[in-house]
């Protein structure tokens, strides 16, 4: 069955429950909606900005958004993007396109023009939803983007090269349109990127969003009484397939704009959530806040909070014992997956597993693991290896890629890149990336796409770039740069080069010095995270 089923079945049974709340504490009274059961707009102090739908309404939009698309000449199969913040439309929009019997394709909302192209047509794009904050990245290839594509603007003051949503869907049937869903129709694909920096597509079936609603609400036991955090963006695997398992309980979740400590604890206080998904960095504010008297967790109602999940990036357990002694009632929870995967869940640590913090944990629901050599070959217990995975979650292929898909899948195992090994119960740990990627913050860093753009300055002769360890991100990004004979670089210079780069891409250490290469001309990465580990840059920095 595919997971709009469960749509229509809240639709049925819990029509007039609310389904999501959007809360943005940033935004004024005066930009709500235009739409009158959107309308409601409680102006309390937290709240300037509080949106909320039902069941029966994000159902309706839903069936709305896929009649339009069939109106419009979209057939099964074909591929329509979403680019937009966190909203009240994201998920009927992205429920919509999978009613319709088209492929959902989330584009990442720091994809900048040349990125949002280039996805674009890897993933044969014909219709593509955008907010208002991506029209100015849009005008600048609007030219050429246009041509035999929909733009369809989902916001006031229209711009002249897109049709406006709200025209569009307005005198569209809401009644769920008669299109047939197989389990193996493709539904979506992501975007996820190796070390050279360019996205690849990755195309998933119906079985794939099926296998992670059901696994996420079964792991963390999501019932009808839960209400779900949820923070990070939707286009994120992690973000949309943990909400999903609300939507097999039928229960609320709320999306919010913010992610400041009081914010984050006045959203779980007001809208009484007991699941909320958080990011390192988030948790390491958090705890910081309340260290130093900034929050005080008597002036938030809190004791609803069941579970503390933390996701997309390594967790110290340090982190987690000073969450504990704060929290000592919530449980504890973290998954490791990729886009690959259907997102996380594929490893699973559990709640009843909490002495194993530092752990990605074991087997998720409906997965196998296995750590193999070179060869392909399991390792024994306890050795290092490429962490291997295998469930009804893997991705199809990476669309328009047939050697990155062999290379990636075989036998029906997702190779995963990362290296990991095994304890003596079973419990598995991450010993690094075979891959080049940086995650910080939980965002992933493509290391080449910094390097091509740092050597194209011309006082630059290498570059390498590297995940240095940082205590609140997991990783920031370091550039050591290797200087042409002859002139000098300073570090200033570099820095203001870089002022090009999207923000999250700008490298937030700089060390001049040379560049090792191998013999075969790659750069000799292992041996810069040893020179440049946490206790070597403090040395480093000691001294200078």
């Amino acid at each position: 069955m595919p997971v709009t089923d469960y749509l229509e079945r809240n639709c049925k049974l819990y029509g007039e429950e609310v389904a999501l709340v959007e809360l943005n504490p940033t935004m004024e009274d005066n930009r709500r909606t235009t739409w009158k059961e959107y309308d409601l707009v409680q102006a309390t102090e937290f709240q300037p900005y509080r949106r909320e739908i039902t069941w029966s309404v994000f159902d309706e939009k839903a069936n709305r958004v896929a009649n339009m698309l069939l109106e419009r000449g979209v057939k099964r199969g074909d591929k329509v993007a979403i680019l937009m913040f966190n909203s009240l439309e994201w998920l009927p929009i992205y429920f919509g396109i999978l009613k319709s019997g088209a492929i959902a394709v989330p584009f990442n909302f720091r994809f900048d023009s040349k990125e949002i192209e280039y996805c674009a047509n890897l993933a044969e794009v014909s219709v593509l939803f955008f907010g208002p904050e991506f029209i100015g990245r849009l005008e600048t290839i609007a030219d050429r983007f246009i041509k035999g594509r929909l733009l369809i603007y989902v916001g006031d003051h229209c711009p002249t090269f897109a049709e406006s949503y709200l025209s569009l869907v307005a005198d569209c049937s809401s009644k769920a349109p008669l299109v047939r869903i197989e389990d193996e129709d493709d539904a979506a694909i992501y975007f996820s990127s190796g070390t050279t920096g360019f996205p690849k597509a990755i195309l998933h079936n119906h079985e794939s969003l099926l296998q992670a609603a059901q696994m996420e609400q079964k792991h963390h036991s999501t019932g009808r009484d839960d209400c779900f955090l949820c923070i990070p963006p939707l286009y994120h695997t992690g973000a949309k397939f943990h909400w999903m398992g609300s939507l097999c309980a039928g229960s609320k979740a709320v999306l919010l704009k913010g992610t400041k400590p009081d914010v984050i604890l006045k959203a779980v206080s007001q809208e009484h959530c007991t699941l909320v998904w958080l990011l390192v960095p988030w948790v390491e504010d958090i705890l910081d806040a309340l260290d130093k008297g900034e929050l005080k967790l008597k002036d938030y109602d809190l004791d609803q909070w069941r579970l503390m999940h933390v996701g997309a990036q390594p967790v110290p357990p340090s982190l987690i014992k000073r969450w504990k002694e704060y929290f000592p009632k919530h449980d504890y929870d973290t998954n490791y997956g990729l886009s690959e995967s259907t997102g996380p869940g594929c490893v699973h640590l559990g709640v009843e597993n909490i002495e194993k913090v530092g752990a990605i944990g074991v087997p998720g629901y409906r997965w196998k693991c296995k750590i193999v050599d070179e060869n392909g070959v399991t390792v024994s217990q306890g050795d290092v290896g490429e962490l291997c995975v295998k469930g009804p979650g893997v991705m199809t292929c990476y669309y328009n890629d047939p050697e990155a898909t062999k290379e990636a899948l075989k036998d029906g195992w997702l190779f995963t890149g990362d290296m990991a090994m095994q304890d003596e119960d079973g419990f598995i740990y991450l010993v690094d990336r075979k891959k080049d990627v940086i995650i910080s913050g939980g965002e992933n860093i493509y290391p080449v796409q910094i390097e091509n753009f740092l050597t194209a300055y011309d006082k630059v002769k290498d570059v390498a770039v590297i995940g240095l360890p940082d205590k609140r991100l997991g990783e920031i990004t370091g550039a050591i740069v290797a200087v042409k004979d002859g002139m000098e670089c300073t570090i200033e210079e570099l820095e203001e080069y870089c002022l090009d780069l999207p923000r999250y891409k700008r490298p937030k250490k700089f060390i001049l010095a040379d560049v090792p290469r191998n013999a075969t001309g790659k750069i000799e990465k292992p041996l810069l995270r040893k020179l440049y580990g946490a206790e070597n840059l403090v040395a480093m920095e000691n001294k200078s």
